[in-house]
């Protein structure tokens, strides 16, 4: 059995590879800091940030996925911000850290990434070609994220890949998919602000066999856009996820609403008002195939298949 470590395992976006992979026969490790692992795989502790007797499930791997840090849905005080930095850099270090001791290190490791990386973008899209990089709290994060990766010694032979991914849609608890249906269900589902804010966006299953297609791949490049080829908007979003929770209206919310809203739920304004156009260039370009291109499509696949993996 081919044998592959995910960090930060615990999230709904772990949970599902964990389902995904042991599907088809790979022996999967979980760390996560608190338990919570899929009861697929085997639940790995580790803090983080040190080394510890998790690293030796590393020898003989065949991949590292790093999905590790706090959740970027919170109020961006100083405590939080710095909590959200640490949480990334420290786990891309100290996974490079013990990857570089192995005797028989894992071939590729994919590390997360953000596709928030670029600029507020209403006036076009933002590939890997000609894509620019935006400003601001979470760009630098992305920007360090990436660095910590980069920056990283590894033996020789082992592929180090950033994966700019975009909002994962999954029919899970406590996901996107999950709030913005239960929001349009209780008739808050109406556009954002002026609803023209892009949102690029990737289906789960998706995300899963892009996975599946760099573990296949001989040459792959230093990171990659994870996102469907066709973003919607937010006025967009918001009708497809009205439709499937059966509600002709939704409320629409103007910025000082979502201000105040955000607020009242510990979050930021920045998640919703942000433009982001983001296409997967590379991943077209290099022969990847999307099974599920087209919003609608995939919010009614996911509507009648609840449940993890």
């Amino acid at each position: 059995m081919k044998k592959m470590i995910i960090a930060g395992a615990n999230g709904f976006l772990g949970k599902y590879l964990c389902h995904w992979f042991y599907k088809q026969g790979w022996d999967v490790v979980g760390l996560s800091r608190n338990g919570g692992v899929a009861s697929v795989a085997k639940s790995v502790r580790w803090d983080g940030r040190s080394q510890g007797d998790w690293a030796a499930e590393l020898e003989g791997a065949e991949l590292v996925i790093n999905l590790a840090g706090k959740s970027v849905n919170c109020r961006y005080g100083e405590k939080n911000k710095a909590l959200i930095f640490q949480s990334r850099l420290e786990s891309t270090a100290i996974l490079g850290e013990a990857i570089r001791k192995c005797e028989n290190p894992p071939r590729l490791w994919l590390n997360s990434s953000t596709a928030t990386i670029y600029r507020h973008a209403e006036d076009r899209p933002q590939d890997e070609a000609s894509g620019e990089l935006g400003e601001g709290f979470s760009v630098e994060v992305a920007k360090a994220w990436e660095k910590a990766l980069h920056d990283s010694e590894v033996p020789e032979g082992v592929k180090k890949v950033a994966l700019r991914t975009a909002i994962v849609l999954g029919n899970e608890p406590g996901s996107v998919f999950d709030y913005l249906k239960e929001i349009s269900w209780l008739g808050l589902g109406g556009r954002m602000a002026s609803g023209r804010q892009k949102m690029s966006w990737i289906h789960v299953d998706d995300f899963c066999r892009v996975i599946e297609w760099m573990i296949r791949r001989e040459e792959l490049q230093e990171f990659y856009n994870l996102s469907a080829p066709n973003p919607t908007d937010n006025a967009g979003c918001m009708a497809e996820f009205r439709r499937i929770a059966g509600r002709g209206f939704g409320l629409p919310a103007t910025k000082w609403m979502l201000k105040i809203g955000t607020f009242v739920m510990r979050s930021e304004t920045e998640l919703v008002l942000k433009s982001r156009w983001v296409l997967p260039g590379r991943l077209e370009e290099e022969g990847f195939r999307f099974k599920w291109a087209e919003f609608d499509e995939a919010l009614s696949h996911l509507e009648s298949r609840p449940g993890t993996g």
